[in-house]
């Protein structure tokens, strides 16, 4: 039986991970405040923060496991003093990273060998710059993570994965969730760029999947986790949520200048829209050729919708309240903007 310590496990991915890893039979034990999200039913619960040191020493000695899958990392400094206490109770250590570690997103095509922006593996929150569509301090640090853990455990011993947007139930961002809200209410729906775009959001069940493949197929390196370049597109997506919640709006597709120049803000108020050609060009190949396996996204967007009905509203992630076009603003831009 594989022995699976979770850093997080209470929300979105970590949840999901300790939930498909139990259904695999694993013994999963997750660490964290408990102050968000719920434990998931089966597992093992260390209750500690990872930014007190004694809570780590803690952990460590409190058992052996396979693998740690770190959900929870974001400062570099955390993250190495995190990864050197617990290597000597851990054979490997995965890390769950980001596109944004990547110098050139969302500029340009992505792959693994693409330029990783610079940061040291000890470096504090406080670390980068935030340039708008450029580089953030979220990168940054990312970046600097994985080269704590890389550090630590080695190059045999450590795996990177890379997800870009990843969309599903439990999602607390709240990107989809807007969608099947909003494409449920009908009428005239602000509708970003062309239906023809390209997108290539990744299911939350199937980045748990790989990840759960890579511990136990011992595969170490760095992979982007993201659906195939080409595989759906931002209307599609929309057509899948009217089937999905029943309701028969007017998609009204207004192209990217023309909403920039009404400063429409990319990413936030129309989800999953943004102009840049790299956004939705990163290349998942080296995850297809270990194993990676995409779901369609109308599989997504129906799985999401029956959570959304069945679930009590999630707690607001910090980022969920930006959200969305506001009602009277939408009504306003589509006035405005196609009259």
């Amino acid at each position: 039986m594989t022995r699976l310590l979770i850093l997080g496990g209470t929300s979105f991915l970590g949840y999901t991970l300790a939930s498909e890893a139990l259904t695999q039979g694993w013994d999963v034990t997750t660490f964290n405040r408990g102050r968000t999200g719920h434990d998931v039913t089966g597992v093992k619960v260390i209750r500690g923060d990872r930014y007190i040191s004694n809570d780590i020493t803690r952990l460590a000695k409190s058992g052996l496991w396979d693998a740690v899958a770190d959900m929870s990392g974001y400062v570099p400094r955390n993250v190495l003093d995190v990864a050197r206490t617990l290597r000597p109770a851990t054979g490997r250590y995965l890390f769950m990273s980001t596109v944004s570690v990547y110098a050139d997103w969302p500029i340009k095509p992505l792959t693994e060998a693409s330029k990783l922006l610079e940061c040291p593996p000890d470096a504090d929150d406080s670390y980068g710059e935030d340039i708008e569509d450029g580089p953030t301090k979220y990168g940054y640090q990312k970046s600097g993570c994985e080269a704590a853990v890389q550090l630590t455990f080695g190059a045999d011993y450590s795996t990177v994965l890379r997800p870009g947007v990843v969309l599903g139930p439990r999602e607390n961002v709240g990107r989809l969730p807007w969608w099947l809200r909003r494409v449920s209410r009908g009428g005239h729906i602000l509708s970003p760029g062309t239906p023809e775009r390209s997108i290539q959001p990744v299911d939350v069940r199937d980045v748990a999947l790989f990840a759960l493949d890579c511990v136990t197929d011992n595969t170490s390196g760095a992979f982007n986790v993201t659906a195939p370049i080409g595989a759906a597109t931002f209307g599609g997506l929309l057509d899948d949520c009217a089937s999905t919640t029943g309701s028969d709006p007017q998609f009204v597709w207004v192209p990217d200048d023309v909403l920039i120049r009404a400063g429409v803000r990319q990413w936030s108020e129309l989800p999953l829209w943004r102009s840049y050609p790299g956004v939705w060009q990163v290349n998942s190949g080296l995850a297809y050729a270990r194993g990676l396996t995409c779901r369609p996204l109308s599989e997504t967007v129906r799985d999401t919708w029956e959570w959304l009905l069945a679930s009590p509203a999630p707690k607001d992630n910090e980022r969920s309240g930006e959200i969305g076009l506001n009602p009277t603003r939408e009504q306003d831009l589509l006035r405005s903007l196609t009259m």
